[in-house]
């Protein structure tokens, strides 16, 4: 899939002929059954004469402070190339110009959970690429811009986290990991009424309805301030999903949107990609581009990394052209002199200021200073893993493994994952109803009869429905969160969800095959749990066999890359 030759880039941008046509219409999130019950670039200035030694005539010497300031700008400057490779490319701006802090000029907002702000120096941080043809404030952007973005007329589209990054930065700076998470994720979601499930990307603009709803039931009116509670509802939401999908705690966010991604890649003059194989993808993503490596300008940047369509693996594809990308944009940092050049510089800041959001109290002046002092740390970008594709409720979706998933990334960011309690903390109150979904008759009554063994009351034992889906997930009703937390946790952590179709005072719990019994409730139980290989590709682990699933989809092998390595091609 990856292929790090490299060669002379032709640069490709508009060409004579060559049309954007837009993107068709996304749908609108649709409710599951469950539900039923510019910027541009400074022009550079003038250079000045020099003389024979190489000077400039009447340059003043520079004063302490000046030189000081210049050693901040170095040290904060090689910061942002490392928080590039990381996956930042919202902020790659971030410097101290001058005398003034620049944390002062962000978007900010108050989505990440106050207990996990201080995780002992490391950072997890995640990266959110938001598709929306609207300003902050809710404005349709101009149509010259949309006309850049391949994006049609600005009716299409809503509020999707097309993009999802989660990077982790460990206080010692020794190796930087970052998950791209795949849009069509079929996770579990909360807050979001007629929905315990959804595809993770529509976490954000669920919520972000759900509350202007109400909002404007009250009477406030269409507007920015409307807008920036509705996107700040929408901003927790996202952060919360991806924090259960991954077990792992989310201490600084940044989001971009479609104008933002162009205008930034636009200020960077372009970026160098490489593709194994010509695209012509023209209808959807405005993507047309031949073999090979080449340099693309902003917009085409936008319609590299957007493109899904005629891809081999599609979604997945994606993921690792936007790895591809953030590689990309830190080399074309390094080796272009972008943050020694006073013109690119200030368009960059000028561009993060208009475009990115970004989680409270992050300062990022300390962020670069502290990243400044690794010279180019090593970064590994890989892509949760994908056990099958499947329709629900006429969607595309991904069906994934929450399990394997938590036990993936922590794995990969250091985190320890408790051992599963062996009976319940707690004494149950709530009725345990178990369902079958794994496909594997007795599945449900044998799990039921080993929670009511540890002192569950027993409820009703079933087949499940259709609406319940076929993961393993703890759904419960009113008055049963604790007993369905702590059913959770004596699996290791499954995916936890009120529902209004559960009763009140009890809990339900969905078999699925992907259900992992561990031995504190059963010594006798063998793991038959899908898990992640090095690849991304899915085995199942039993007690003779290792074997690898031929038919999962291909999440790609992991990317280990340093600021200047090169530039990996991608399909």
């Amino acid at each position: 899939m990856y292929d790090d030759a490299t060669q002379p880039l032709p640069v490709v941008g508009p060409q004579p002929g060559r049309t954007q046509a837009p993107e068709t219409p996304n749908p609108a999130p649709r409710r599951s059954r469950r539900a039923q019950g510019d910027s541009t670039p400074p022009r550079a200035s003038r250079r000045r004469t020099e003389d024979r030694r190489g000077r400039t005539p009447d340059r003043k010497e520079r004063t302490a402070a000046e030189r000081e300031r210049d050693k901040r700008l170095r040290l904060a400057g090689r910061g942002i190339m490392a928080m590039v490779a990381a996956g930042v490319m919202g902020i790659t701006g971030i410097v101290w110009y001058g005398e003034t802090s620049l944390d002062q000029g962000f978007t900010r907002s108050g989505a990440i959970s106050p207990e996990d702000v201080n995780l002992d120096g490391d950072i997890n941080m995640l990266l959110i690429g938001l598709d929306t043809r609207k300003d902050l404030n809710g404005n349709d952007l101009p149509k010259e811009i949309l006309d850049q973005l391949h994006a049609g007329d600005g009716t299409e589209g809503g509020y999707n986290a097309n993009s999802l990054i989660l990077v982790h930065i460990p206080k010692d700076l020794k190796h930087i990991v970052a998950f791209s998470i795949p849009r069509d994720d079929y996770v579990a979601v909360q807050g979001i009424p007629g929905y315990d499930h959804a595809k993770i990307k529509e976490s954000y603009g669920l919520k972000k309805y759900t509350v202007e709803e109400k909002l404007k039931a009250k009477g406030m009116a269409e507007g920015p301030e409307l807008e920036r509670q509705g996107r700040e509802a929408g901003r927790a939401s996202i952060v919360q999903t991806v924090k259960a999908l991954t077990g792992v705690p989310i201490n600084r966010f940044a989001e971009v949107s479609l104008a933002g991604f162009y205008d930034l890649a636009t200020a960077l003059g372009g970026v160098d990609v490489c593709l194994n194989h010509a695209v012509d993808d023209s209808y959807y993503s405005g993507a047309q581009f031949p073999a090979g490596p080449q340099h693309l300008d902003g917009s085409d940047a936008l319609a590299f990394v957007r493109q899904r369509h005629g891809l081999e693996n599609g979604d997945l594809d994606r993921t690792h052209r936007q790895q591809a990308f953030l590689t990309s944009v830190a080399n074309s940092m390094k080796s272009s002199g972008t943050l020694t050049n006073p013109g690119r510089l200030k368009a960059l800041i000028d561009v993060a200021h208009k475009d990115v959001v970004l989680s409270d109290g992050w300062s990022l002046t300390d962020f670069a200073t502290t990243l400044g002092r690794a010279d180019s740390p090593s970064v590994e970008f890989r892509t949760l893993p994908v056990l099958r594709y499947d329709n629900v409720d006429g969607q595309d979706v991904n069906v994934i493994d929450p399990v394997a998933i938590k036990k993936t990334v922590r794995e990969a960011f250091g985190v320890s994952t408790p051992a599963a309690p062996s009976a319940p903390v707690v004494t149950p109150t709530s009725t345990l109803d178990v369902v079958n979904a794994s496909g594997t008759p007795g599945q449900a009554a044998k799990v039921s009869k080993l929670l009511t063994d540890k002192g569950f009351p027993a409820g009703e034992v079933a087949n499940a429905s259709y609406a319940d889906g076929t993961s393993s997930t703890v759904y419960y009703g009113a008055g049963a969160d604790t007993d369905a937390k702590q059913v959770s946790e004596m699996f290791g952590g499954l995916p936890v969800s009120p529902s209004t179709s559960v009763s009140a005072g009890h809990v339900k719990l969905v078999v699925g095959s992907d259900l992992d019994i561990p031995a504190t409730l059963d010594p006798t139980a063998t793991s038959t749990t899908p898990t992640t290989t090095a690849n991304g590709s899915s085995t199942s682990l039993t007690a003779t066999t290792d074997t690898t699933t031929s038919d999962a989809p291909d999440s790609g092998k992991p990317v280990t890359t340093t600021i200047g390595s090169k530039i990996p091609c991608v399909n």
